[in-house]
């Protein structure tokens, strides 16, 4: 995956899983949770499921922005 294609899907996956999530973020920290995310949940679905394609890694990208949220909320935004 290009480096700009994994902005444009990391911000994606940033903006829908803030709205998952029910977190309000800056643009900022959204793109960046998203770009995280993506590496993430992109690298596990690749290995674990040897799955390819857009969809696979927008899914993957949602997932890892979603743990990030997570972890967020449960141990820096207290």
């Amino acid at each position: 995956m290009s480096i700009i294609w994994l902005i444009i899907v990391g911000a994606a996956a940033g903006f829908l899983a803030t709205r998952f999530m029910n977190l309000q973020l800056g643009t900022l920290q959204t793109i960046g949770i998203g770009i995280g995310g993506a590496l993430i949940g992109g690298l596990i679905l690749r290995f674990l499921l040897a799955v390819t394609g857009m969809l696979a890694g927008l899914v993957g990208a949602v997932l890892g922005a979603m743990l990030l949220l997570w972890a967020f909320k449960t141990f820096i935004q207290k």
